[in-house]
């Protein structure tokens, strides 16, 4: 079904519209934004430790074994089922449930461990299920954190013994190690925490997200009557403060229930109404839907700069096969489309150009918008997987908070290339431009940040790429490749059709 957004360049209308591009917009009073696994776990721990009544956690997967202190700190040797133990063992009133998505066989094989095995290191007071309910090959790709209905964490990260790194992604850090005692490589990720009604309509998520699993309704937890109780962790400063966030969500359709494609049309409503900037992370970039939309605004003698953040490779076989296979030519007509030099599509490295995996999903456009999640910039996290994101829409007379929205930003570029952020910030203001500042070697010295350069493309991968194979649109092409390129066609045309209206309505209603 076409739907119309109605949200076009100019547009004073909200990006964020229930129903259509969020589920919901809730209001938060503090919004923090966690910048790589270090800061994640660190703010988890002491999440953790303040819970009193319930620890809701929806993920991906899930390693008992992931320490979230490592180094030289009291805890530092304490995993992660031994600190929910020891939780448990002192606040026995405490209900703590672990939700994490059935993961098939292949993907599992690497896995040191199975749901018995970590059911077994839990513990029997630690509700430990696994998610089965999904269309056959989707997964659960949600990472929600909820304490005690209060303050909840959603982003890109897992608690998995490789996700733990530092912002400065050091060539070697002894912290950065699997259990087996070798090293792992260099990680970038981000999430975000929110309070109040936010949290609690990500713990209304997680809950129906249980309730699907498992048939069972578990009531959100009570209102607090201590009012000096707050969950928050004492050391996070907020970056954003009273401030309203919206939940993007995609979810297949499935037992009778209709498909829910809020997060992909969240990013063509933003993407075709950006005006400066369009600056993106992900782990992949293989949507068409995505690449059609950014090259239409790259067509544009006047468009915004388009900056995005990618990893040099994938880090596994399948994903190099089919996320970078597809990635390969949508970077072509990525830089086809850019015939007035906007885009600048790049890879962070170590400063020795080891490779950093970029985990994270992130968008932030013309410092209205910051949004972070789980979804991926593919075709399974807009039609085929669950997903979930957060997005901050600022209004155009907050100038405390889009002020903050590009503090983050600079934060996030600078780190990639090595430089400091106030000088970062004092160039990006004196120039305008973000690819001015990614073009300075004096600022971004190379490796750090260099441009991605797709690989050349064999009989296999152009196969790969023609089909999308591997990343499906929906349940109706998901063992049904040749139907992906008509289903994709017709996502195309009418993201085409949004554009079409879009402008029309800012030739009758200019702004």
């Amino acid at each position: 079904m076409r739907m119309d957004l109605g949200v076009g360049k100019g547009s004073g209308e909200s990006w964020l519209r229930p129903g259509l591009t969020c589920w919901r917009q809730e209001r938060a009073g503090r919004v923090a934004v966690l910048h790589d696994g270090a800061a994640y776990f660190a703010a988890a721990h002491a999440a953790l430790t303040k819970a009193r009544r319930s620890i809701t956690l929806i993920g991906w997967s899930f390693d008992p074994r992931a320490r979230l202190l490592p180094g030289d700190s009291p805890d530092a040797g304490e995993s992660l089922a031994e600190l929910l133990r020891r939780l448990k063992a002192a606040r026995p009133e405490l209900a703590i449930r672990i939700l994490i998505w059935d993961m098939p066989w292949p993907i599992s094989a690497g896995n040191d461990h199975t749901p018995d095995s970590v059911r077994a290191s839990l513990g029997p007071d630690i509700d430990f299920r696994i998610d089965g309910t999904l269309p056959f090959g989707a997964c659960q790709h949600q990472k929600i954190l909820v304490i005690d209905d209060r303050i909840a964490f959603c982003g890109g990260s897992d608690f998995e013994v490789n996700r733990w790194d530092t912002p400065a992604h050091r060539d070697r850090d002894p912290r950065r190690r699997l259990p087996s005692g070798e090293d792992y490589p260099p990680r970038h990720d981000v999430m975000m925490l929110v309070d109040r009604s936010a949290a609690r309509a990500l713990a209304e998520l997680a809950r129906e997200r249980w309730r699907r699993a498992t048939g069972e309704t578990v009531p959100l937890a009570a209102p607090e009557t201590d009012p000096s109780y707050d969950p928050w962790p004492e050391t996070l400063a907020p970056h954003l403060s009273d401030v309203t966030v919206g939940l993007s969500r995609t979810d297949p359709p499935f037992a009778g229930r209709p498909a829910v494609t809020e997060s992909a049309a969240l990013y063509r409503a933003s993407i075709r109404a950006a005006e400066r900037f369009i600056y993106l992370e992900n782990q992949y970039l293989a949507s068409p839907v995505v690449a059609a939309a950014l090259a239409a605004r790259l067509a544009e003698p006047e468009g915004p700069e388009i900056v995005i953040v990618l990893s040099e490779r994938s880090p596994s076989g399948f994903d190099r096969l089919t996320m970078d296979s597809a990635r390969r030519g949508l970077i072509r007509s990525l830089r086809r489309a850019d015939r007035f030099d906007r885009l600048r599509i790049v890879a962070p490295h170590t400063e020795k150009r080891r490779p950093i995996l970029v985990h994270a999903k992130v968008a932030i456009i013309d410092e209205r918008l910051l949004r972070i999640g789980s979804t991926n910039l593919n075709n399974r996290s807009f039609g085929y997987d669950t997903e979930c994101d957060l997005a901050v829409e600022v209004p155009a007379g907050d100038a405390e908070s889009r002020a903050a929205v590009r503090r983050l930003l600079v934060r996030l570029l600078a780190h990639h290339g090595g430089c400091p952020p106030d000088v970062f910030a004092e160039a990006f203001e004196a120039r305008g431009s973000l690819r001015a500042v990614l073009d300075d070697p004096r600022l971004m010295p190379s490796p750090r940040v260099c441009p991605l350069v797709p690989s050349r493309r064999g009989p296999v991968a152009r196969l790969v790429e023609a089909f999308h194979l591997g990343d499906p649109v929906s349940p109706a092409d998901a063992w049904r490749p040749w139907r992906r390129r008509a289903l994709l066609r017709q996502a195309r045309g009418e993201a085409a059709s949004e554009v079409e209206a879009a402008a029309r309505r800012e030739v009758l209603e200019p702004s």
